[in-house]
Order: structure tokens, then C-alpha cells, then sequence
């Protein structure tokens, strides 16, 4: 830069000496008016110069751009409940006589959990089972006779006639006697109870509740929007963050009927067994409602927008260069490039906001 300065002002000189002023001190004011707007022009080229020169690439991240399988989910939060949970009453009041479980006991089917006070109809019973057994003594001699043609059909039927009726009244009083029993109506553990020696016991309001915790499932309010895309069959991924567990499942029923005051419709998914999940427990359902292989995928959080629309930068050769995309489906911090990129490119991550189309960048931190 020196030399052009003084290559410059040699030939400024040169040429002011072919046309010589009259008045000396005239002339020397007009060259040093000239000299200082030429090196004001030169001090500036220098600046600019420098300016060009200092400029610094930005420091960025990069991820490649690969095709994989991108899946969209809806997530829905239900509660796990037994298939089995069910609440024993007794089927006539009275007064508890006799507790045989307790709480956390396995029972069977069928198995009498409480006895309620009976003690009226087994006298009854014990009167028909005497009166069952005289009228079978009877029918039996009068048999014997009609088999040796001795005495009547008449009374042979009346005699058969009057065992077959004193053993119904035996059916229907045991059938009464066993109304003040609760007995489990599943195989499964006691649950809840809260029942004591002595109570009087409601049907419908005093009972135990058993729980069959092997048989569990799911259920859940799935909102009317997405009528279309939840259906029986579905696979479903059940989430418990309570248990830090997940299974894999499918949906086992889905209502037909939106219900009008919530606008969803209730869906069920049968669970495995597993040791770590119980009743009540909140689990989250995620669906899948689209799924494709070798889509285009990219962070969200390198997605910027504008007014003009939604655009990422791509490393070109330590440029950044500015490419307007089209979204697709979000899901996990993951959207799906509909188009704008394609596969290899290389996508700025870290730093993306720092920098502008054009600008010189500097990848410090690859990803692949």
C-alpha cells in the first residue's frame, strides 16, 4: 500500500509540474488539499481490507442427514385395573358368625370367605332332612310291595311322590342357608376388607373385594379426533413411569360409541403379567398412527422460521447455505423432512442461530 501511495503522488506531481501556477504558495495548498483526500481514500481501501481479512469462520455442529423410520405416536394416559376386581356380598342380611380371610389371601372360586348367623334354617334343615329320611323309608316299603303286586299304584305313587318333594324342600333350604355365606366369586387375593366378628352384613353394602393381580389391562378416554386412527388391533407401547417399566401391546377393545359429554370413546389393552405393575397405577399409551421407512428426520430445535417459512442451514464446503424445507409429522424432538434436504447433507446443529446464508463456518464438533 506504501508504494501505491507513493507511485500515486509521484504521478500527481508529475503531472501538476506540466502546468506550473503562477503563484507558488496557491499551487503547494492545492497539492496538499489533493495529498490529504488521497490518503484519506487509501486509509480507507486499507480498513476495508483488513476488515475482509479478520473476518472468522463460526464455530458449528453437524449431523448428516440419513434415511431411517420415523414413527408418529398419539399419547394417551390411562390407569391399570384387574380384569378381575370384583366385590363378594352376601345375598340375605345377618350377623357375621365367622371370618375365614383376611387381607392379602389368596382364595379360589367359590371359596366362603364369612359365615353370616344361619343357625334358623339348619334346625330347618335338620327337620327336612328327618322328614326326608321317614318318607324314603316309606317309599322304599311301599316299593318293595309293588314289586310283589301287594297294595295299590296309587299308594306307591303317593309314597314317591312325598320323598321327591320333602328332598326339593332340603335343596331349597340349603339354597337359602348358603345365602349367608359371602364366597369368592374369582380366584384371586383379598383385597379389601374391612368386615368384623358380629356385624351385621348388607348385601350390597358390606362385602370384601378380591383382586385377581395376574390378569391385568388398561383403560383409557381416547379424544373423538382421533376416532380414525384408533382401532382395535392396534399395536400400542404401554409406558408406567411409576414401575420404570414399558410392554409392548395390543389394543383388545375399542368402543364404537363416542361418549356425548366427554366426546371420546374408551379403549382397553390387555397386559401381560408382570410383578412390577398393579391396580390404579397411571400408565401412558402411545399409538402409532403413521409410521414410514427411510424418511428424512431432523432436531427440531435446528428448524428456524420466518415469514417466508421454515428453513435450516447446510454446511456447503465450510459455507452455510440457507435451504427452505417442508415439515412434516413432529414427534420426540424428531420432524420429518418432506422436502428441501436430502440425503448426505450436512445439517448445522449447534450454532445454527449464530449465523446467516453466505456465512464462512468452521465444524468443531461432527455428528454422525
Amino acid at each position: 500500500m506504501k508504494k501505491i501511495l507513493y507511485f500515486t503522488t509521484v504521478l500527481f506531481l508529475a503531472a501538476c509540474s506540466n502546468n506550473k501556477p503562477k503563484d507558488k504558495a496557491a499551487e503547494l495548498a492545492d497539492l496538499q488539499k489533493q495529498q490529504a483526500a488521497i490518503n484519506a481514500k487509501v486509509s480507507k481501501l486499507q480498513a476495508d481490507i483488513g476488515k475482509k481479512d479478520s473476518v472468522k469462520s463460526t464455530d458449528v455442529s453437524t449431523y448428516t442427514v440419513t434415511p431411517s423410520r420415523f414413527t408418529n405416536y398419539i399419547q394417551i394416559q390411562g390407569k391399570i385395573d384387574a380384569q378381575d376386581n370384583v366385590m363378594a356380598y352376601p345375598q340375605s342380611p345377618g350377623v357375621i358368625t365367622a371370618i375365614y380371610v383376611k387381607a392379602g389371601q389368596h382364595v379360589s372360586k367359590g371359596q366362603v370367605m364369612v359365615q353370616l348367623d344361619n343357625s334358623v334354617l339348619n334346625q330347618n334343615i335338620a327337620q327336612a332332612e328327618t322328614q326326608v329320611s321317614l318318607n324314603r323309608t316309606l317309599f322304599q316299603r311301599q316299593k318293595n310291595l309293588w314289586d310283589q303286586k301287594i297294595g295299590t299304584e296309587v299308594q306307591f305313587l303317593q309314597a314317591q311322590t312325598a320323598l321327591q318333594s320333602s328332598l326339593k324342600q332340603v335343596d331349597v333350604l340349603r339354597q337359602q342357608a348358603n345365602m349367608y355365606r359371602i364366597t369368592s366369586p374369582i380366584t384371586g387375593t383379598v383385597d379389601q376388607m374391612d368386615l368384623k366378628l358380629g356385624q351385621v352384613a348388607q348385601p350390597g353394602a358390606s362385602g370384601i373385594r378380591v383382586v385377581n393381580a395376574d390378569l391385568l389391562k388398561i383403560k383409557a378416554d381416547v379424544p373423538e379426533s382421533y376416532a380414525s386412527k384408533v382401532n382395535q388391533g392396534d399395536n400400542v407401547l404401554v409406558v408406567v413411569p411409576d414401575a420404570s417399566d414399558s410392554v409392548t401391546a395390543k389394543i383388545s377393545f375399542a368402543a364404537k360409541v363416542i361418549d356425548a359429554a366427554s366426546r371420546s370413546f374408551g379403549i382397553e389393552v390387555k397386559l401381560p403379567k408382570r410383578n412390577t405393575l398393579r391396580p390404579n397405577m397411571t400408565a401412558v399409551l402411545k399409538i402409532a398412527d403413521y409410521s414410514k421407512d427411510n424418511a428424512l428426520i431432523i432436531p427440531v430445535n435446528t428448524i428456524q422460521r420466518s415469514e417466508a417459512g421454515d428453513y435450516v442451514f447446510v454446511n456447503q464446503n465450510g459455507i452455510a447455505k440457507r435451504k427452505n424445507v417442508k415439515i412434516g409429522a413432529t414427534y420426540g424432538g424428531k420432524s420429518e423432512i418432506l422436502s428441501g434436504l436430502t440425503a448426505g447433507d450436512q445439517l448445522v446443529t449447534e450454532g445454527a442461530g449464530n449465523i446467516e446464508d453466505g456465512d464462512k463456518i468452521r465444524v468443531v464438533q461432527p455428528g454422525n
